[in-house]
């Protein structure tokens, strides 16, 4: 404590009372002061102390959701901010490792007959699988960029794909309501249809694999109400999920366990999975509710891999790995949900904590196509209608900026694994790379000959994949 007496006496003039906390809001110690000459180095310096890191981390720091990259002193005067009053700088742990922006256009690989609709790299980032309107899945060859296996069964347009996070199994659902699964190795179906729905698929979601491996459950959501819990073993369906009035848009499988689903009844309904039991229904959306998005959905879809590329040789061993990921994601703060309806606006849940929403995100001028967290739940970003692509604070829901550079809807965003780099597709044919810390244009990636329908960075950040109207997959690399 003598750097606090020691800070009494020094001349109030060179020095200001400021109060570290986390993302969360809880406070890092009591108020320090420190002098105005100190920026983020030495703010990185305090935090490693107070926090006791063996290994320094590096941080970023926030003052009224405004990030510190200059002096206290200079922020303070340039913002006219008062040194009498106690200043709270959040602090914002950053990956140790760096993306770099993909920039160039690796490979252009034809084969389905009509646009793709869905592309999804597995959790390891080493292969890639697509759905398409001409009802195949195709797996494609990483090492060769060449089509690897074309999955045929279906009877309609591929709607929703889903990789499990062991990355032992593919799961695909139609526009008919059936759903196959494969087996990624052979490109093989594995057992027969599996079916129930009796409309088309709107969501296909996961066990998360520190609850469960091998992975053997997942839900899925359908145009007709429902939702079902399958198991891929037994080949049938376990449980059906009933209660929504109208279609339901959206699934998620969340990391303690409860399964989110949300429907055009305005409703978003929270279920156990054991027996299906509805444990809570979430309230406050006037439309329909027409997309979800989970705080830990990178975590959880990765499971236990990660941009090191390490490879596990037992079921218990990936669990352990992925069960490690995800509390060290989490922390101590609740899993979040956002929900996106037709009326524009977005909701942010922390369902285990409340029934009521946390905040309401309204700045979107058309209909929301999609949200997503990034991997380190920090930021949430939503792209829409209105041709922008927003930024928001994952945790308090308060907007933060607006990426405009699209002229056309923006139908699909995705992260890169690092929380620094965020890709959006759009209907105007292009990619685009945004920087988070610098809110500007990173990287235009023109290429497609009509809109894009659907991206995804791979977990390992080395590549990407598009995939759209004029039907061939693109490959992206740095």
């Amino acid at each position: 404590m003598a750097a606090m007496d020691e800070g009494r006496e020094m001349n109030s003039n060179n020095t200001v009372m400021c109060l570290l906390t986390n993302p969360e809001g809880e406070p890092l110690g009591a108020p320090l002061y420190l002098p105005q000459n100190a920026g983020p180095p030495q703010l990185q310096e305090i935090v490693n102390k107070l926090l006791n890191n063996e290994e320094k981390l590096p941080y970023a720091f926030y003052i009224s959701d405004q990030e510190l990259v200059v002096q206290l002193g200079t922020y303070l005067q340039k913002n006219k901010v008062s040194v009498e009053k106690v200043i709270r700088i959040v602090y914002q742990p950053q990956a140790i490792f760096r993306i770099r922006p993909v920039n160039r256009c690796s490979a252009t690989i034809a084969g389905h007959t009509e646009a793709v609709l869905s592309v999804a790299f597995s959790p390891d980032g080493r292969n890639l699988a697509s759905g398409s309107g001409d009802t195949t899945v195709r797996l494609w060859d990483l090492n060769t960029q060449t089509p690897l296996f074309t999955c045929s069964g279906h009877k309609n347009w591929v709607l929703s794909i889903a990789w499990s996070p062991d990355g032992k199994h593919l799961v695909s659902g139609s526009k008919a309501g059936e759903l196959l699964t494969w087996d990624p190795q052979t490109g093989k179906q594995s057992g027969g249809p599996l079916i129930g729905h009796k409309k088309w698929i709107t969501g296909i979601s996961w066990e998360p694999v520190h609850l469960q491996a091998p992975c053997r459950r997942f839900v899925s959501s359908s145009k007709d109400g429902d939702a079902r819990i399958w198991d891929i073993s037994l080949r049938k369906c376990l449980i059906c999920l009933t209660g929504h009035t109208l279609a339901v848009t959206c699934v998620k499988w969340g990391g303690d366990g409860m399964i989110y689903t949300s429907s055009q009844d305005c409703t978003i309904k929270v279920w156990e999975t054991s027996q299906g039991k509805l444990i809570r229904e979430l309230k406050g959306h006037g439309h329909w509710v027409n997309s979800l998005a989970l705080s830990t959905e990178y975590t959880l879809r990765a499971g236990a891999f990660d941009h090191t590329g390490k490879t596990y040789y037992s079921p218990e061993e990936m669990k352990e790995a992925a069960l490690a990921r995800y509390n060290k994601m989490k922390g101590n703060a609740p899993e979040r949900l956002v929900s996106g309806s037709d009326d524009f606006t977005m909701f942010l849940w922390e369902p285990a904590i409340s029934k009521h929403p946390k905040a309401r995100l309204t700045g979107h001028q058309q209909l929301v196509n999609h949200v997503y967290f990034s991997p380190d739940g920090q930021w949430l970003a939503s792209a829409s209608f209105d041709k922008s692509v927003k930024l928001w604070n994952g945790i308090t829901g308060k907007f933060v900026t607006s990426f405009r550079g699209h002229v056309g809807p923006v139908y699909q965003i995705s992260w890169s694994a690092d929380s620094r780099l965020l890709l959006s597709g759009s209907k105007d044919s292009t990619l685009k790379v945004w920087d988070i810390r610098t809110h500007k244009l990173k990287q235009d990636l023109p290429g497609h000959a009509d809109e894009v329908f659907a991206v995804d960075w791979s977990p390992d950040g080395e590549k990407v994949a598009s995939g759209g109207k004029d039907r061939v997959l693109k490959l992206w690399m740095n």
